[in-house]
């Protein structure tokens, strides 16, 4: 039997590659974004082509709609009835978090109390939701892992994917919800956000004009490819959270639960500096990048790096794709895509190249 799968957020970067993904998988999508214009919707909408292109007829359900709008989403979850629910929507972006906090409140924290709600009125079989590497804050010590402490966000981003992963673990306790939060490090590719660093440095390298590199590039970050990303999603949403049988409240897990809940990194594990990023993206784009040295932002990290023993034993994977590969793949994708479509390259194209914090699921936005 087919099963039905709520993707939120399915016009975004990671919300695209999935819902194409699971269509190719054999699965019904229904896909839900609000279309937003935190960066260019034409974007989202061409996202959205490429996966009415290639979905089965009565496969894929597209539905514009916030997280936010509690009633709307209640009456789509008793129409639909998802067995699977994917929850990528969320107000994205680190330094942003710095200048609109209510959009996070809204978005991050309400709207997910909604999806919250409608997989515990519509017994959802399995919930998988994204949290962020950005939850690890202050902490310094690499790699990170899943049982570590998380008690010191540096931005209100970064604390409303913690409040998500407190919020999902409640639920697996009071309701017996199966859930399981992806901390993604770094994610990167072809269709990604204009406000990540890709991006604003391909964008940059190509005009010729200065790259903001902060920290004076003394930083390092786990970059993931889109690729490594959708798959160890997929499987976890073949797999839904199961209580560990072992857990121990006198010791407690952070990672796992007594609830059917589970908390995964997923990065690349292979720590990369600034530098040699914008090097590798150099030798894909043929030209030599500008570079203007900045000091540390506000909110930012030094470092991220994902151990990701715990998903590799719980589904089989790990992401592996090594730089080299993936943004040879991004510039391909970036120049072609511009050449071809004249009305978003031309609005892409034309976007000022903001100060966006270096960090992290991002400004140029490297975690996110």
């Amino acid at each position: 039997m087919t099963r039905t799968v709520l993707v939120t957020g399915a016009a975004g970067f990671i919300g695209a590659a999935l819902s194409q993904r699971l269509l190719a998988h054999g699965d019904r999508v229904v896909g839900l974004d609000n279309l937003n214009s935190y960066y260019d919707p034409a974007l989202k909408q061409a996202r959205l082509r490429q996966i009415e292109a290639i979905a089965p007829a009565g496969a894929w359900r597209f539905e514009p709609m916030a997280l936010e709008d509690g009633e709307a989403l209640m009456a789509l979850f008793a129409a639909e009835r998802p067995q699977v629910v994917v929850n990528l929507a969320a107000q994205a972006g680190v330094r942003y978090s710095l200048e609109n906090p209510a959009a996070y409140i809204q978005s991050n924290l309400v709207g997910f109390g909604h999806i919250l709600e409608g997989c515990r009125h519509h017994a959802v079989e399995n919930l998988v939701y994204a949290s962020s590497s950005s939850v690890y804050g202050g902490n310094r010590n690499l790699p990170f892992h899943e049982r570590q402490p998380v008690n010191h966000p540096v931005s209100l981003y970064a604390a409303s994917k913690k409040a998500n992963e407190l919020m999902a673990h409640t639920y697996s306790h009071l309701y017996g919800l199966p859930a399981t939060g992806l901390r993604f490090f770094t994610v990167y590719g072809p269709w990604g956000r204009p406000d990540m660093a890709p991006m604003l440095f391909a964008r940059a390298i190509l005009a010729g004009e200065p790259i903001k590199v902060f920290n004076h590039g003394k930083m390092q970050r786990d970059f993931t490819y889109i690729d490594d990303i959708v798959e160890g999603v997929l499987r976890c949403c073949d797999k839904p959270a199961t209580a560990n049988p072992e857990f121990d409240p006198l010791q407690p897990d952070p990672a796992t639960a007594a609830a059917p809940h589970r908390v995964f990194n997923i990065g690349n594990s292979q720590p990369t500096e600034l530098l040699r990023f914008i090097e590798v993206m150099e030798q894909a784009l043929g030209r030599k990048a500008i570079k203007d040295f900045q000091p540390m932002q506000p909110g930012d990290v030094v470092a991220t790096v994902a151990d990701t023993q715990a998903l590799d034993e719980w589904v089989g994977f790990k992401p592996s794709t090594p730089i080299e590969v993936g943004v040879k793949r991004f510039a391909g994708w970036y120049q072609d895509f511009y050449k071809k479509t004249n009305n978003i390259g031309t609005i892409l194209f034309e976007m000022p190249i903001k100060n966006f914090v270096i960090n992290g699921n991002s400004a140029p936005a490297l975690i996110n």
